[in-house]
């Protein structure tokens, strides 16, 4: 089974301007809508929609409205009790094809309740299955709670993904290899964090055409202890390094709809490949194919396996 774990869940309203977003300005809202969020509960419903038993993991207080939306999606989840409310994160789509994100930060977990999804996390894994830890950390929670979860999980046997940004991801490095997961997504600037890279020269490479410096720093983080390390790249593509070499996917052509969830997308397609056998050349070939998809959708909205197309034939070995 694949299980995800969403530390700070989010209602993700996405609003839609006829017109380009001006500060200080009044604008008119043209389309709006309110989807589940939160980074792992996007990867758990993209698993979902491609049949395969998934289960998500998240704090919320009881009669919070993402349950309700969870539950009419058919996603099967579990939540440990909060007093606060998910918190809601805004997405602005404005021309000339602008995204513009304003996050709340989550409602404070205190102690116990960190112990509660951490109890409930480790009670649901079972040896052999697939671990996602995605998304920012709540307030109150420590730092390094993904590299203390990392060492946990696979000592009961699981393979542990990781999705993460700043101090979390900076922690998590510095747990390496006895917290390295088996599976990092890091995006261009995150690798920068953790390489000491510049992040947004290595997207600039990226988009000209030169990946060798990605590639070199991903297998940096592979040498360090972790397991696969699939870089995304935005319209660029993807990067994967893992034990058995590195490669490179170009980004199929898309219109760009929204961004949001792109990530969780990829990440998504590249554990449905996982689980299912491919190889690595196919599971990135997965990967880039759902974040593709994911921008020509509106708002948070995760592709289901029948929309996508992956084609392994332009995955290049670097």
């Amino acid at each position: 089974m694949i299980i995800t774990l969403t530390a700070n869940p989010s209602l993700d309203r996405t609003v839609t301007l006829p017109t380009e977003l001006v500060p200080g300005g009044v604008h008119r809202i043209s389309a709006d809508t309110t989807d589940p969020g939160g980074k792992g509960i996007n990867v758990a419903l993209g698993v979902a929609r491609a049949g395969l038993e998934v289960l998500a993991l998240f704090p919320a207080a009881p009669g919070d409205h993402l349950l309700e939306l969870l539950d009419g999606l058919g996603l099967s989840h579990r939540e440990t009790p909060t007093s606060g409310k998910v918190r809601t994160n805004l997405t602005v789509l404005s021309q000339p094809g602008v995204t513009t994100k304003i996050n709340e930060p989550g409602s404070r977990l205190d102690a116990e309740q960190v112990e509660a999804i951490e109890h409930l996390l480790v009670a649901e894994v079972d040896p052999g299955d697939i671990v996602m830890l995605s998304g920012s950390l709540a307030p109150g929670v420590p730092q390094d709670e993904y590299a203390r979860l990392v060492r946990l999980l696979r000592a009961q046997g699981a393979w542990v993904g990781v999705d993460t940004s700043d101090a979390p991801l900076l922690a998590l490095a510095a747990a390496a290899p006895e917290g390295a997961p088996d599976f990092l997504k890091p995006n261009a600037e995150e690798l920068g964090q953790l390489t000491g890279a510049d992040g947004a020269l290595l997207e600039r490479q990226a988009r000209l055409g030169e990946y060798a410096s990605v590639r070199d720093a991903a297998r940096d983080l592979h040498d360090s202890g972790v397991g696969d390390v699939l870089v995304t790249l935005g319209g660029a593509g993807a990067v994967l390094v893992t034990g058995e070499g590195a490669w490179y996917a170009p980004s199929p052509d898309a219109p760009v709809v929204s961004t949001v969830g792109a990530g969780d997308s990829a990440v998504a397609g590249y554990l449905i490949a996982k689980s299912s056998g491919f190889d690595a050349p196919e599971r990135l070939a997965l990967a880039v194919a759902y974040g593709a998809v994911a921008v020509s959708l509106p708002g948070t909205t995760i592709p289901a396996r029948t929309d996508v197309h992956e084609d392994v034939s332009t995955v290049v070995e670097l």
